[in-house]
């Protein structure tokens, strides 16, 4: 299990009853989680909780809001700042566990002693854009949301990386490496954070444990000859990190693989498992 104490901006402060109790800034959240099936005995429902999502039993759900709060506001960790606003499915903008995998991604990056050309796939909002940027490495980011592509150039705009060299692509990612093979674009690492499910621009279906290891072995055509690192992440529930890891191992071959629970420790003592990620570096 790893998980990043540097935020202040974020915590989970409790979990129970198949939800977590979150401050986003000064903007207390409860949230479903399915990973939270005990019971602590303790109500979630503070005075200071700001609004509630409760799923509906058709599918998706809602958000009640008991305080009034803004549309969107920023939280900061490091010097990188993100925007969050509640939104559908439960979604605030924002993975903050990946804080983790961020510290790692920076690290190696700025230790490379050259450019590093990254491509950020599924990149959502764009956490780990902003992260890599800051190292100073070139990134592309692509997902097939024109809307989730907005915000993350909204989060490069909020943590001065405007002037950075970020290429954005609103793309079915299968699709974008297709064409980067064509091309013959190549790059020094890759991340990758699919979803369990979802459908490509003409209803393609992707379900992460049929199509991820293709994918990934899609995905080896474009990297370059001095590759740093692959990075894949996977919310999907019950997937061990030990796929990730026999899935880089056999498309990238042995050596300096690491896969890993990530998590959230909380405010009351328990740690939030958040899914998985492996990691392939060279």
């Amino acid at each position: 299990m790893r998980y990043n104490e540097e935020w202040k901006d974020f915590e989970v402060i409790s979990t129970s009853k198949g939800e977590k109790l979150e401050r986003w800034g000064n903007v207390y959240l409860l949230r479903p989680d399915p990973q939270v099936i005990w019971d602590t005995g303790k109500s979630l429902k503070i005075p200071k909780l700001c609004a509630h999502y409760h799923r509906s039993s058709s599918g998706g759900g809602n958000w009640e809001y008991l305080k009034k709060i803004p549309d969107e506001w920023v939280v900061s960790w490091r010097d990188l700042n993100f925007l969050i606003k509640p939104m559908g499915f439960k979604h605030t903008g924002l993975f903050p566990e990946q804080a983790t995998n961020w510290d790692m991604m920076i690290s190696l990056i700025k230790n490379a002693g050259r450019e590093i050309k990254v491509l950020n796939l599924f990149g959502y909002t764009g956490g780990a854009t902003v992260a890599c940027t800051s190292a100073g490495a070139v990134v592309t980011h692509v997902d097939a949301s024109k809307n989730m592509v907005e915000r993350c150039k909204q989060n490069i705009k909020l943590s001065n990386l405007s002037d950075k060299p970020i290429r954005y692509i609103v793309d079915d990612c299968q699709k974008f490496i297709e064409r980067e093979i064509r091309r013959g674009n190549h790059y020094d690492a890759i991340i990758m954070d699919p979803p369990s499910y979802g459908r490509g621009p003409s209803g393609e279906m992707w379900k992460l444990e049929n199509n991820l290891f293709d994918f990934v072995k899609l995905c080896k055509n474009i990297l370059s000859d001095k590759p740093l690192f692959v990075l894949i992440n996977s919310y999907t529930t019950g997937l061990q990190p030990l796929v990730l890891n026999n899935i880089l191992k056999l498309v990238f071959g042995d050596g300096n693989i690491s896969s890993y629970e990530v998590g959230i420790k909380c405010s009351d003592g328990l740690i939030l498992p958040c899914g998985a990620s492996g990691v392939k570096i060279w």
